[in-house]
């Protein structure tokens, strides 16, 4: 796409500080630096969102993250783990409508970055949690 921010950088149109890169995808510094060495793992490949990878896109793109995300990790011995985000639509926060990963490097639960999950367990009970695993799993693809 002509207009896609993350498919110019990958043609280097735009400058940028990649980390690693193949005939899959290219991994290249988010300048918004969240935590010192954030990371973005891209397809090379123009896919909007998770919905748009088939089989094989899946597995090649996530067979890279692991190798990727340890050389995060040994960059700094003051990396204690490692979160991987991938927003998929407006409302979950995709900002760029080109497929990525986040790889953010955790220093201390003070670094800057903190993921609230809600616990609304006493909101649901078997018979509902029941519905909803049925729900999702009749529109599994083969």
């Amino acid at each position: 796409m002509d207009d896609c921010i993350f498919c110019k950088i990958v043609k280097n149109e735009i400058p940028n500080y990649t980390v690693y890169e193949d005939d899959v995808v290219k991994a290249f510094l988010d300048i918004s630096q969240t935590t010192p060495g954030h990371t973005l793992v891209v397809p090379k490949k123009h896919v909007k969102d998770i919905y748009e990878y088939d089989t094989e896109m899946a597995e090649q793109v996530f067979a890279r993250i692991p190798k990727i995300a340890r050389a995060i990790k040994n960059s700094a011995p003051d990396i204690k783990g490692i979160n991987i985000i991938n927003n998929n639509g407006k409302v979950a926060s995709q900002s760029v409508f080109h497929s990525h990963f986040h790889l953010i490097p955790r220093y201390s639960n003070d670094d800057g970055f903190s993921l609230n999950f809600s616990d609304n367990s006493n909101r649901y009970n078997e018979d509902t949690l029941t519905r909803i695993q049925n729900n999702i799993s009749k529109h599994l693809e083969g």
